[in-house]
């Protein structure tokens, strides 16, 4: 992995608009997470350095695609000859332009927000989750990576996914909701990355993808800049998660109850769920319970820029010399890169055993 302290590095920053390079491009800010939610850019460019770009231009511009990408540029080659590796691409939603300073400013979120500013009213009730999300991704020129999946959507909660795209509310559905709610249903994970659209069960934690270290180990050198290590007690204790729920077609009540068996004092969480299966129901428990363990102990950490890392990949963290040394996986990581500042990280994960 790139990025150990004292590493002789070039990054450069290359920004795309709409296929075509935007010269002058001096800064970047890309914010990745894992929270069901659109990863963020923001860009500026120096307006000078390009004729035809200048503020006249930006300011007529109605729709842009951006792609930010980063490389490092090898030894002895010139410049543009860096190896470049795309960390975000979607649209523009902000353009602000500093008049006086000549200075542009390029906010935006991935293709994700596609998804979220595009309403529905459809039921899919004979579809299955994976079918729905295959058609979503083709409605925007996404590649779909699904799972298959085999429960008719209609069948969730009985008729609950009628009731949420057909009732009074539904006007406050999007295809971005639909998806995550799916997901929820069949304890899957939903993100776009570049143009794929991905509706997978959670990826398990694997080989870990880098070592990160304050210090130098058997690893290697040290390559953080700095670290925060942070443990929740309650998380650590004794949690027990319950789901109760009342099925209308069955006419009965029942609670489920999944818990982490840990020692101390019990820390008790409520659910109530309409029209859940006793199955569904203890899944519920067992996955809220998996949720809040994996919370336990959380490390941020700030280092040198690479190009590896990203939402749900596993790290290992060692040097500590105390029990935080585990496997990670990643829940956000922010990228910061300025032509007369460098390029640095700053990522937040949450343990990965539970």
């Amino acid at each position: 992995m790139s990025g150990s302290l004292g590493e002789v590095r070039r990054p450069r920053l290359r920004v795309l608009a709409n296929g075509a390079p935007v010269i002058g491009a001096q800064a970047a800010d890309i914010d990745a997470n894992n929270h069901f939610s659109a990863n963020r850019f923001r860009v500026s460019v120096v307006l000078d350095a390009d004729p035809t770009m200048g503020a006249d231009f930006w300011a007529a511009q109605d729709d842009i695609q951006l792609d930010v990408q980063i490389g490092f540029l090898p030894d002895g080659a010139p410049e543009g000859y860096a190896d470049w590796v795309s960390l975000v691409l979607g649209a523009v939603d902000v353009i602000e332009i500093e008049a006086v300073s000549g200075v542009l400013h390029l906010q935006g979120r991935d293709l994700t927000a596609a998804l979220i500013e595009t309403r529905t009213q459809e039921t899919f009730s004979n579809r299955t989750a994976s079918e729905i999300a295959g058609i979503i991704a083709g409605r925007h020129g996404l590649t779909a990576s699904v799972t298959a999946t085999a429960t008719p959507v209609g069948r969730y909660y009985e008729i609950e996914h009628d009731r949420i795209t057909l009732d009074q509310f539904s006007r406050a559905t999007t295809e971005w909701d639909l998806l995550v709610w799916l997901a929820q249903q069949e304890g899957f994970d939903v993100w776009v990355q570049g143009t794929t659209l991905s509706f997978q069960p959670p990826q398990a934690a694997g080989v870990p993808a880098a070592v990160l270290s304050p210090t130098a180990s058997v690893f290697g050198a040290a390559n953080l800049l700095d670290l925060r290590l942070e443990r929740c007690l309650t998380l650590a204790q004794n949690i027990q998660v319950t789901v109760k729920s009342w099925n209308s077609r069955q006419q009965n009540a029942f609670t489920q109850t999944a818990s982490n068996g840990g020692s101390g004092k019990q820390t008790s969480y409520v659910l109530v769920r309409p029209n859940l299966t006793p199955d569904d129901a203890l899944r519920l428990a067992q996955t809220r319970l998996t949720e809040l363990s994996q919370h336990e102990r959380v490390i941020t950490a700030t280092m040198p820029g690479e190009l590896t890392l990203a939402p749900r990949t596993p790290v290992l963290l060692t040097g500590t010399g105390t029990a935080f040394d585990q496997v990670y996986v990643i829940d956000r990581i922010e990228r910061q890169l300025r032509m007369n500042g460098g390029f640095t990280q700053r990522l937040r994960a949450k343990n990965a055993s539970v």
